[in-house]
């Protein structure tokens, strides 16, 4: 039976005021699962915009594994490194743990807006075991609602529904009616929403049109954002000593921030850093990185991603949830065989002069040696959006053309 499993992931602004956050170490190995996927699908695309929620991509892993059984589940914990039903780093337990994450990455506190949202949309009729249905409400706040995959049309409008609404009309499709047919049993949607302004805002006059060297090797005339302001700024390098420049720019909630990471030499590819960079290397820039005044220079653009993750996650190893012949969801019905056959990320960023609003946001500086020193983002960089008293990661992308 086929099981289309559609993934989104959406981005938006937020802001972060570090607080210590006694899950963390949990929380890095959730991020880094979806780093390690981002990894994968940028050496397949290494001259194509790619944006990615790691924390998405991890919800969505942990609600298959609740699903899961046997060696689709063993295939599920090795790469993710623990598992949801797991006694965690504290009494509570691992669930209690990620339940918490979230409701802190979502908190009114934040002042910018996050929107987490997890469903699971059914086939009308399929019985699925009360324990999975149950667990995921406690672990991923996951709905499960009723849909009819025998008329493709209808069903696909209910889930683009209610995408649509849980991203405040940022994504208004993540599935096709070619995505599913009457086999489909299930389909799994993650939305994350993100919506923020920056702490110092960019003003309008200020952006001009300026060259972007396009990792095609083409130069784009595109509009640049600029001001001058103090941020946290830095330099630093992977372990085989190539040099990239990193800075911090904070929303106005503090509690979270976009990082931005740019090769100090041209001749540099991204692809050449990428790979070294993890959740622990992130919490070593917010360690090292002062404040500084400086001229930052930024691309103001819109990004849209739409990825099958199916292949990246077969090459981290998760490869039986895709085989028809082995692929076991016990843990979700035990009245027939259920496979994985999509898992799809819609992914949209917009970054503009008053903050960042979607499912990406993006920003890369290059420092120059001057007084004060110069962040101009005029080449390929990558970017973080980062929930700061968690150390989640929300948002990951490069940019290659803006």
């Amino acid at each position: 039976m086929n099981w289309h499993f559609p993934l989104l992931f959406l981005l938006g602004t937020l802001t972060s005021v570090c607080s210590q956050f006694s899950f963390y170490p949990l929380e890095e190995l959730s991020s880094d699962v979806g780093i390690q996927v981002f990894n994968q699908i940028v050496k397949a695309k290494p001259q194509d915009n790619v944006v990615v929620s790691p924390h998405g991509i991890a919800s969505v892993l942990g609600v298959l594994q609740l699903g899961a059984d046997g060696k689709t589940k063993k295939q599920l914990t090795t790469m993710m490194r623990y598992s949801v039903n797991g006694i965690g780093s504290t009494p509570k337990g691992v669930g209690k743990a990620l339940k918490k994450i979230n409701r802190l990455i979502v908190s009114k506190k934040n002042k910018d807006i996050v929107t987490i949202a997890n469903a699971v949309f059914a086939k009308s009729g399929f019985k699925m075991e009360v324990p999975f249905v149950t667990r995921n409400k406690e672990v991923f706040q996951c709905s499960v609602k009723s849909v009819d995959f025998e008329d493709p049309n209808a069903a696909c409008d209910s889930i683009n529904q209610w995408v649509k609404n849980e991203t405040r009309g940022m994504i208004d499709q993540v599935v096709a009616p070619d995505d599913v047919d009457g086999l489909t049993r299930l389909v799994l949607v993650n939305a994350v929403y993100f919506k923020g302004l920056w702490k110092s805002r960019f003003r309008p006059e200020n952006t001009k049109k300026r060259p972007f060297y396009g990792a095609d090797g083409k130069t784009y005339q595109v509009p640049m954002l600029s001001q001058l302001s103090i941020f946290r700024c830095g330099t630093t390098s992977t372990p085989n000593e190539l040099w990239y420049n990193i800075i911090e720019l904070p929303y106005h909630g503090e509690m979270i921030s976009m990082l931005i990471a740019l090769p100090t030499e041209s001749t540099t590819p991204l692809s050449a850093i990428i790979p070294h960079i993890s959740t622990k290397t992130i919490g070593s820039w917010m360690t090292t990185m002062v404040a500084k005044r400086v001229q930052v220079i930024l691309p103001k653009f819109t990004a849209v991603a739409e990825t099958d993750l199916k292949d990246p996650l077969k090459a981290l190893g998760i490869t039986d949830m895709f085989d028809e012949s082995k692929a076991n969801f016990a843990k979700i019905t035990r009245t027939e065989g259920l496979h994985v056959s999509h898992v799809l990320q819609k992914t949209k960023i917009e970054v503009s002069e008053d903050g960042t609003k979607a499912s990406a946001a993006t920003t890369a500086i290059l420092i120059a040696r001057s007084s004060p020193p110069w962040f101009i983002v005029d080449r390929p960089f990558v970017f973080f959006i980062r929930h700061n008293p968690t150390g989640t990661i929300l948002f990951m992308g490069q940019i290659n053309k803006p």
